[in-house]
């Protein structure tokens, strides 16, 4: 009888001793960060100390202008420069959780005759850094809902770009207008296990659609990062088109996990304030997904 009861009690401070243990560990199934350019420290070393101040866990970092040139301007392919970045994550605990090609929001990946060198480029310096994960957005001017006859190229230039990701075990992160039914089908006509989603809030509240059934119809394996965030306005915290809670639940319940990365959101009466709009995001979205 005696022994019964030291088992018994042993599994039960064992037990206890284990929920801070489960507790941080569920955390982790969320990480949130910002993006470097809407801080306004474009591959500038200080993001990384802006990035902790903020409250977030990680950072996106942009790869730089694009411009006329034939690839980005990025520092980041000077060693030295690379070697600080690395550096001063390291000292702050600060990730990268992608690097952004944010040049393809104004120009053409589908028309652009460099558009391949210029991925070709951040895929290098990603496998430099390690990191994971490319962002490219296909912007204006690759918009598939107004310009669908730009689709084919698009498709080809992703399939070589999805062969070159997937060498570097890196993974393109595409953001489309196009609703997940469709994105979802683009996935599969690219048919590279290195191209998935990039899954955008704001895209789907312009065009009115359900987050949450956009997230179901996309996968837990589609998705590999989110902008958590929606266009400028009010916080997150204030927005009624974001239910933030059952977004959660709903990711939970597919068993998602991954980087949650806040672009946007800001508040329309104060909006260059970067501290107070960007702390105010990162600390409602760690409530709700690091309880």
């Amino acid at each position: 009888m005696k022994k019964r009861l030291y088992i018994t009690s042993m599994v039960l401070v064992m037990g206890i001793g284990l929920f801070p243990v489960i507790a941080k560990a569920q955390s982790q199934l969320y990480k949130v960060a910002v993006a470097d350019i809407m801080i306004l420290k474009r591959q500038k070393i200080g993001a990384f100390q802006l990035t902790k101040d903020l409250g977030a866990d990680g950072v996106e970092i942009d790869m730089g202008g694009l411009g006329d040139r034939e690839t980005f301007d990025n520092k980041l392919a000077i060693d030295s420069v690379r070697q600080q970045f690395l550096a001063k994550s390291k000292e702050l605990n600060v990730q990268i959780c992608d690097m952004a090609m944010t040049g393809f929001y104004s120009q053409s990946f589908a028309q652009r005759p460099t558009a391949l060198k210029a991925v070709q480029d951040c895929i290098n310096t990603a496998k430099l850094m390690n990191v994971k994960v490319c962002f490219l957005p296909l912007g204006v001017q690759g918009d598939l809902v107004k310009n669908p006859e730009l689709r084919p190229a698009i498709v080809e230039r992703l399939k070589v770009a999805g062969k070159i990701a997937e060498q570097e075990g890196v993974v393109i992160g595409i953001e489309t207008s196009l609703d997940a039914k469709s994105e979802l089908q683009l996935l599969k006509d690219i048919g590279s296990p290195a191209v998935k989603s990039y899954f955008n809030f704001a895209n789907a509240i312009k065009n009115n659609r359900d987050i949450i059934d956009e997230l179901k119809t996309l996968g837990k394996d589609n998705i590999i990062q989110i902008h958590c965030t929606n266009d400028d306005g009010v916080w997150l915290q204030n927005d009624p088109k974001i239910d933030m809670k059952k977004i959660k639940a709903a990711l939970d319940k597919m068993k998602w996990n991954g980087w949650l990365v806040i672009e946007r959101s800001r508040d329309a009466s104060d909006p260059k304030n970067v501290k107070k709009n960007f702390t105010a995001n990162t600390t409602y979205v760690k409530s709700i997904f690091q309880p």
